[in-house]
């Protein structure tokens, strides 16, 4: 067994780069299968709703909603768990969770016995899971990998991620062509268990969490993140760009795949394909990332990915059976671009500026407002959708994403040609 905190080079840094650091190719195996699992859900879950139990509009949007509604409600103490517990064990257990979860829904199909409410529970449960696991992960990673590591470890990650969105939405698509929707969970259920065995074996040791941190008051954690985030004009003004392009992104992300079975009448493979096309330029993103923020600068690099994510979701609109849809695909494409780019170096600033013993923390308190918008955007698309008709949400929504990048102008990275390596008090 090898022992390694943050910065600690023993057994960190093999030469040939992270290819060759094996408890990092353990957990990036791991994320890899899970996140093609969980985008197999994206598209499967909405699918058993709409073409198993015939549900609404609004109805799957709330599903969406359900997904992510854990954030606004246990966000915050889930960070300050995560500061306090080892986090590989607490990863293990959410894979466990999600893959019980996932799996209760074809055992409820086939006795007969599936509804929408079962399906609400199932996104609830994974959703919560998925707190603690992102948490733990943004925290562990700079256990295993030096600080000047961390961009190509969250470039690699944010890579296979996007890979994800575009096999897993295409594996449902088939796979509901084929068998049915509620056989793709199926396969999510598995990839759970798989990323399950891979955290298993990893072996690099986590350094101990100090008694005297554990002997606080969870208030008093969760406090001390959230000012951390408030005060510091860079974190802040990152959190609020989140937040804002996430209700976008969510929001006609939500009501898509009603807008593409119901509206222009796509058959579901050719709707899995369409999601993953769109989600492609994610890939791209994922690969140039590091070689941006070197050449152009990380604040820089983080002003052009907000530009590729925004003005280009007004293509989506457009979109049209045969020809037409060459629109949402072109901006789904760009909108992936800019996502990815900005992912990569807000995460690998987020885990080297940041002092450790708030990572998760910071972590969460981000997260809280970044995705806490996301259930209360698919709500609001749903009930737009409902009430106006499934076009004129997606319109309004990537309306809203379009004029998102503006936020970034307010605070100091427009001055900027790369993000500070530490906070100015340090």
């Amino acid at each position: 067994m090898t022992t390694a905190t943050r910065g600690d080079t023993t057994d960190v840094r093999p030469p040939g780069g992270l290819l060759r650091h094996r408890d990092f190719r353990l957990l990036w195996a791991g994320q890899a299968v899970s996140s093609v699992g969980s985008n197999v859900t994206t598209v499967a879950l909405p699918l058993v709703a709409v073409a198993v139990l015939d549900a609404g509009t609004f109805q799957v949007a709330v599903l969406t909603a359900a997904a992510w509604l854990p954030w606004l409600l246990i966000g915050l103490p889930a960070g300050a768990w995560v500061d306090r517990l080892p986090r590989r064990p607490v990863m293990v257990i959410c894979d466990l969770l999600c893959a019980v979860a996932f799996l209760s829904v074809p055992l409820a199909a086939l006795l007969g016995r599936l509804t929408v409410v079962q399906l609400l529970v199932v996104a609830l449960s994974a959703g919560a899971a998925r707190v603690f696991f992102e948490t733990a992960d943004q925290v562990y990673l700079p256990v295993l990998l030096r600080p000047g590591q961390l961009p190509e470890g969250n470039a690699k990650l944010q890579a296979t991620q996007t890979v994800s969105y575009v096999v897993g939405p295409g594996l449902a698509g088939l796979i509901a062509q084929l068998t049915g929707a509620v056989a793709a969970l199926l396969l999510d259920a598995l990839t759970f268990l798989l990323s399950a065995v891979f955290l298993l074996r990893i072996r690099t040791r986590e350094p101990r969490v100090r008694p005297s941190e554990r002997s606080r008051s969870l208030r008093w954690d969760i406090t001390e993140g959230l000012r951390f985030v408030i005060r510091d004009p860079y974190l802040r003004v990152l959190t609020l760009f989140g937040a804002a392009s996430n209700i976008g992104l969510t929001g006609y992300q939500a009501v898509l795949v009603v807008f593409l079975v119901r509206e222009l009448r796509l058959e579901p493979g050719l709707v899995g394909g369409l999601v993953g096309v769109m989600s492609a330029g994610g890939i791209i993103g994922a690969l140039l990332a590091t070689t941006m923020a070197r050449r152009c600068g990380t604040a820089r690099a983080l002003l052009i990915a907000a530009a590729l994510t925004g003005p280009p979701a007004l293509l989506i609109p457009l979109a049209a059976p045969g020809v037409g849809l060459a629109w949402p695909a072109l901006g789904g494409l760009l909108i992936g671009l800019g996502v990815a780019i900005g992912n990569v170096v807000k995460g690998a600033f987020r885990q080297t500026y940041t002092p450790h013993h708030l990572l998760g923390r910071v972590t969460v308190s981000m997260h809280l407002l970044n995705y806490g918008t996301i259930p209360l955007a698919a709500v609001l698309a749903g009930a737009i959708g409902a009430r106006y008709g499934v076009q004129t949400a997606i319109v309004v929504m990537t309306a809203w994403l379009a004029f998102t990048p503006l936020i970034l102008l307010v605070g100091p990275i427009r001055r900027r040609r790369d993000l500070p390596a530490a906070p100015a008090a340090s």
